[in-house]
């Protein structure tokens, strides 16, 4: 969420940032907001103040002996008008924050003008992609062959877009996430945790799902209690130190966990509703580092080579690409997209997101840095994809298949499987 008077002020030049990324911001509308809020702050200071002369007077006046009728009234009415005129800051803050809520984060100048993901400026590309003396199948065709995944059964027991995986496919999947995990936080520092599948909408509103994106989420009411699926591990993550002050000295700090994740993929209909590229349903393993917002870029370079390790790791060729501002999500300042190679449609595919947030989400949040001599500010949050399970399993099984129909898999991975590859039929060997 946004500060108001940031948003008002010329050097920071709001209209513009927006504009670039499609939004138009109506700052009269917050600036009237703004105002009238603060009239309506003001004159409950003077009435309070004017409550407390008041009532000195009726002492006074009682003790003297006088007529404490009048000065009693009034005090009846500045109590009517203190309540009337405190209801009315509230209404008008909540109007202000609502309208603010809406409000996407400010770009960065140094994203590349466009508003589509085909206007993204490649960045570099790792590994070639693999040349085949046959026509490459798709993962669908691969994992159905072979047994590994069941879209039928699927089907069956929760509807279309969802996925059942069997046996070696299970196994893959468990053993990715097992691997990724391993890395970040042997390797790259990441503390792991466990965390909450279903979240308080607060806790939604923090990362800047919500009001938004509503229509995006499952939810659910038990109890009385209205509660979220998370659609990534970045929210539970980000907010784990909502409403909180850090320590400046203990920064950077940097979490990941494997969690399943839950998107109704609402207006997506038609789009990559084949195989497992766009589920209800998948599971990933997420980055999250907060840091101070003066070192958030240096933060973003540092996240995106610990999501290129994993793939770099599994030999799989891929690039990375900037996004431009009309292309960033919600909460993001700045994007790189991770695509990785799929022979099947000869072309790359997003595979991991890594954002550098800003403030923007601990401003929702309240998380909070103290630095050495006391003085607060918020801080800044990243997430990053390291990787999702689905998307990796795909990438994984067009890029290594064989004109057998035989899938050997990554090296890596064989001390997590227990397996090198699958025959046609999927019977692991090895």
């Amino acid at each position: 969420m946004h500060d108001p008077r940031a948003l008002l002020d010329p050097g920071v030049d709001a209209v513009r940032r927006l504009a670039r990324r499609g939004y138009q911001l109506d700052l009269a509308a917050i600036d009237d907001l703004l105002s009238r809020r603060n009239r309506a702050i003001q004159r409950g200071d003077e009435l309070r103040a004017e409550a407390k002369r008041v009532a000195q007077e009726v002492g006074r006046a009682a003790r003297g002996g006088g007529d404490v009728d009048v000065l009693k009234q009034r005090a009846r009415d500045l109590k009517d008008e203190i309540r009337l005129g405190e209801e009315e800051a509230e209404r008008l803050q909540a109007e202000l924050r609502d309208l603010l809520l809406g409000i996407p984060n400010l770009p960065l100048d140094t994203t590349p003008d466009g508003d589509s993901d085909e206007l993204a400026v490649e960045v570099r590309r790792h590994g070639a992609p693999p040349s085949f003396g046959f026509e490459p199948r798709d993962h669908v065709d691969l994992a159905e062959a072979t047994g590994i995944l069941d879209f039928v059964r699927a089907t069956k027991l929760a509807g279309p877009r969802f996925s059942v995986a069997r046996g070696p496919g299970a196994a893959l999947e468990r053993a990715m996430a097992a691997f990724f995990l391993d890395l970040h936080t042997r390797r790259h520092g990441y503390v792991e945790y466990s965390v909450p599948n279903l979240v308080t909408p607060e806790t939604m509103t923090g990362t800047g799902q919500l009001p938004k994106f509503e229509a995006d989420l499952f939810k659910t009411a038990v109890g009385g209690r209205d509660l979220y699926l998370i659609p990534t591990a970045e929210v539970p993550l980000t907010n784990l130190h909502a409403e909180e002050i850090l320590d400046a000295a203990a920064l950077p700090l940097a979490f990941t966990a494997h969690t399943p994740c839950y998107r109704s993929e609402a207006g997506s209909y038609g789009r990559d509703t084949r195989g497992i590229l766009r589920l209800h349903q998948f599971s990933k393993v997420e980055l999250v580092r907060i840091c101070l917002p003066e070192e958030s870029q240096r933060e973003l370079e540092l996240m995106l080579g610990h999501a290129e390790t994993c793939l770099k790791e599994l030999g799989l060729a891929y690039r990375v690409v900037a996004l431009p501002a009309g292309d960033l999500g919600f909460s993001a300042q700045a994007t790189y997209d991770i695509e990785v190679w799929l022979p099947s449609q000869g072309r790359y595919r997003e595979v991991s997101s890594c954002s550098d947030c800003g403030t923007f989400q601990a401003r929702r949040a309240n998380i909070r840095v103290r630095d050495k001599d006391g003085r607060r500010s918020f801080a800044a949050t990243l997430n990053g994809s390291g990787l999702p399970i689905g998307r990796t399993m795909a990438a994984i099984l067009e890029q290594y298949q064989q004109a057998d129909g035989s899938i050997p898999m990554p090296d890596v991975l064989v001390p997590y499987l227990g397996f090198k590859a699958l025959t046609p039929d999927g019977t692991p060997l090895g």
